[in-house]
């Protein structure tokens, strides 16, 4: 029978000690030593740092590294422990260690000794967390700030909530490069190309490799070229593609799509709804918002509502939005829908949170910072949209780029990915010559005819990989970008 979780109280009533149960540590290391078995069950939570007694913490340490090389934890494998830890040798040594298992009846409540010890482990990082939030609170004797003080007190939290504390930072190379091992396995495995989570653009993920987990991806482009559009496609078949790995049984870490939040700074969230209804129902927008649709149409459409109920998709259209409040609405998601994908539209619309409001450039970069920020804190790749200048207008080649980035070359500095998208037939269509029967309306014709519909994706910065174009097809009835089939690009969906 566990003992419940108790507060041992300390000589001074008003300063309680901190949540423990040492007994429990006890009772769960004889477990493990009897039966090492019951270490499968308790190792993917449980870590030697959540023990409250470092002796126990040392124990466990040397029972699971044991039990890594395949080789029996028990008072007798353990004994160059004792020999080298003197406060265990002061306890009795093997003696002590025997004694832990002497109570056989400790195998029944294993499982419940390790909960209590990794609940308890959390609650003293919770008092850890609110001390320094009260000690913080109350000194003055600095600039008082107390919007970075909650902000501070969030991240805190949002890590006490994910069981991480202050050790999730902190990783040896074993465990990185068992990291990066895994990564090629999920490559491997979904064909050779796919090691993040999935664009839904064959072409684009064969270039990047999918959306990789901590990256800041920057999409950018000037209005019209259909940035916002490409942002919600790919934000939909992430969703789509995690709702029909998790039906087919797909383990999560190997789940190609991921729950999205897209936080659209610009558009309602009605407008957003209505552009994935377009494209998945084969109507226009325009038709939609003005009714202008058959019965077959409204047939479509609500065949396309109700297959898109459970999509995992969280829109958040709170206008003007601080990045300290975006990042704390994207923590709220993750700890109560467990996104894996976040999408902002767009970066130029969020504010600042420091006090120098005037300097713009300043406001920018804290922006991106806070970005990257987030996408490593919650280990989620996030795609931020992003203004251009107008100098790509002044130039005859209206292809951006990366000095056309608005506002600040901070933008460039943090992304792990900087995308430009282009449509060529946006600008040519501006130059149809009025004269309908001129050879001048004529060319006009026929290069509109060769470039209408196509679209580049220009990859013109990236990590992990080479730099490039990516050529896609634009329905802009539907505002859809999809794969470019052409027999023109066969075999060539992008340029180096």
């Amino acid at each position: 029978m566990v003992e419940p979780m108790r507060v041992l109280q300390a000589t001074d009533p008003a300063r309680p000690e901190l949540p423990r149960n040492v007994e429990a540590e006890a009772a769960l290391l004889g477990a493990l030593m009897i039966d090492n078995r019951i270490a499968e069950d308790v190792q993917m939570k449980l870590r030697a740092e959540h023990f409250y007694e470092p002796l126990h913490g040392r124990v466990y340490e040397a029972i699971m590294k044991l039990l890594e090389r395949n080789m029996i934890a028990n008072p007798v494998t353990l004994k160059p422990l004792v020999e080298s830890d003197p406060a265990l040798k002061e306890l009795g040594g093997p003696a002590y260690l025997a004694q832990l298992t002497g109570n056989g009846a400790a195998l029944i409540g294993a499982r419940d000794f390790a909960a209590q010890i990794y609940d308890l482990a959390l609650l003293r990082q919770l008092v850890e967390v609110g001390r320094d939030l009260v000690e913080q609170a109350l000194d003055t004797s600095e600039d008082v700030d107390p919007r970075g003080q909650i902000e501070a007190a969030e991240v805190a939290l949002y890590k006490v909530s994910e069981g991480d504390g202050e050790t999730g930072s902190v990783k040896n190379f074993l465990q990185a490069s068992t990291m990066a091992v895994q990564v090629a396995e999920r490559a491997l495995n979904s064909g050779g190309h796919l090691s993040g989570i999935t664009t839904g653009l064959t072409s684009l993920n064969e270039k990047i490799g999918g959306l990789h987990n901590s990256d800041l991806m920057i999409l950018a482009g000037r209005p019209g070229m259909g940035k916002t559009s490409l942002a919600t496609n790919i934000a939909y078949n992430a969703a789509s593609r995690w709702l029909r790995d998790d039906a087919d049984g797909i383990e999560p870490a190997k789940n190609m799509g991921a729950r999205t939040a897209f936080f659209s700074l610009e558009m309602s969230a009605d407008q957003l709804a209505t552009r994935v209804l377009a494209e998945q129902s084969g109507i226009s927008g325009e038709a939609l918002r003005m009714g202008k649709i058959s019965r077959q149409d409204f047939q479509n459409l609500s065949r396309a509502a109700r297959e898109l109920q459970e999509l995992p998709l969280y829109i958040d259209d709170t206008p003007g939005l601080t990045i300290a409040a975006l990042r704390t609405r994207a923590r709220r998601l993750k700890r109560r829908h467990d996104i894996g994908f976040i999408v902002v539209d767009y970066l130029q619309l969020l504010q600042g949170t420091s006090k120098s409001g005037d300097n713009r450039v300043q406001e920018i970069s804290e922006i991106s910072r806070g970005l990257k920020t987030l996408a490593k804190e919650l280990n989620v790749p996030v795609l931020a949209l992003s203004q251009l200048s107008r100098a790509v207008e002044q130039r005859e080649d209206k292809r951006p780029q990366l000095s056309d980035l608005r506002e600040s070359g901070s933008i460039e500095q943090d992304a792990d990915m900087v995308w430009f998208v282009f449509r060529e037939d946006y600008y040519v269509s501006a130059r149809q010559p009025r004269d309908t029967e001129s050879e001048e309306h004529k060319q006009w014709a026929e290069e509109m005819e060769r470039i209408y519909g196509l679209a580049e994706l220009i990859i013109a910065k990236q990590r992990h990989g080479a730099t490039g174009k990516v050529r896609m097809k634009f329905d802009a009835k539907i505002t859809r970008f999809s794969d470019l089939a052409e027999d023109a690009y066969a075999g060539s969906s992008y340029d180096d």
